[in-house]
């Protein structure tokens, strides 16, 4: 058994008491009232990690920080929000928010509040948050490595807020909010039991897959489409092609009204997507009018997404 499946055993066994208090040998973070040898910011507590590669563990007091937080580390890193519950986003304590847009700060993921740029990284019960609104994109989380888990989270903007861009991906069980293309990238990407909340019209992901050969995949199981602003009907689209081959797939899901009766738009020209629903229920599932769709004839699996070695680095108990 290699050391990263330990790695993630140990999380697991740890995770029902790391939640409200640090595991041993964690690096400590505590906003107000900071005791000698934890750190006031996360940014301090990741440069103290340093250059090696061994398995290290961040816990997060509640609080909201107000930085940007860039994960990189040689080795398994898996990051705690103080939170009640370690199977929800609801009880989470932690926000990390900053409000840069792209165009001003280097791009979409140069202007990210999280950059997740860590292989090998988990990152549980922590609310992350571009605030910066209307009018440019604005990431909250840049997710670029492989094998990473994201566990309980709040991720909240209104353009492109989640940049979903490296290997294998791991979401369960989180919020993920904004209004345009708010999930794109070209990860292999599993997103298990989350709630996609739009905000404002728009389409929910711009896969930009581009290669017949790239295994990437966006894949939503189980599911929840909904929305945080009235007046909504019909004007949400499950997608459109950042890229010519992007691939998304919603199944076992609950779409609602919010979606527009052809299911998906154009962006990119000449695109030939591969998008596909299957097995999903609720007002907006009804696949009659869907414009560039392709027939699903199976659910996906973890293993089609992830690779055959899956269950060895997600936390499959959340």
């Amino acid at each position: 058994m290699g050391l990263l499946h330990w790695a993630v055993l140990s999380a697991l066994y740890s995770l029902s008491w790391a939640l409200t208090s640090p595991p041993a040998g964690a690096l400590v973070v505590r906003q107000s009232g900071t005791n000698s040898g934890e750190y006031s910011t996360v940014s301090a507590a990741v440069a103290a990690l340093g250059s090696g590669t061994a398995s290290k563990t961040i816990f997060i007091y509640p609080g909201t920080y107000k930085e940007q937080v860039v994960f990189k580390y040689g080795g398994p890193l898996t990051v705690y929000g103080y939170s009640a519950s370690d199977k929800s986003y609801k009880s989470n304590q932690v926000t990390i928010t900053n409000n840069l847009n792209a165009q001003d700060n280097g791009g979409n993921d140069a202007c990210a509040t999280v950059r997740a740029l860590s292989n090998n990284l988990n990152l549980y019960n922590v609310n992350i948050a571009n605030t910066y609104g209307k009018g440019k994109q604005a990431t909250a989380l840049s997710a670029r490595g492989t094998k990473q888990g994201f566990y309980g989270l709040q991720v909240t903007g209104y353009q492109d807020t989640l940049l979903a861009d490296g290997g294998n991906q791991y979401y369960s069980n989180s919020f993920i909010e904004g209004a345009v293309d708010f999930i794109y990238g070209k990860s292999s990407a599993w997103f298990g039991e989350c709630i996609l909340s739009s905000n404002g019209p728009g389409a929910i992901t711009a896969n930009s897959r581009e290669s017949p050969t790239d295994p990437g995949y966006y894949v939503f199981d189980s599911s929840d489409i909904t929305s945080s602003t009235s007046g909504l009907t019909g004007q949400v689209y499950l997608g459109r092609p950042w890229r010519v081959l992007a691939r998304v797939v919603y199944q076992r899901s609950i779409l609602p009204d919010t979606i527009n009766p052809k299911g998906w738009t154009t962006m990119a020209e000449g695109a030939t997507p591969i998008f596909m629903e299957y097995m999903n229920t609720g007002a907006g599932a009804n696949t009659s009018q869907r414009q560039m769709e392709t027939q699903q004839a199976a659910l996906i699996t973890h293993e089609q997404v992830l690779g055959s070695d899956y269950n060895t680095w997600i936390d499959s108990s959340f």
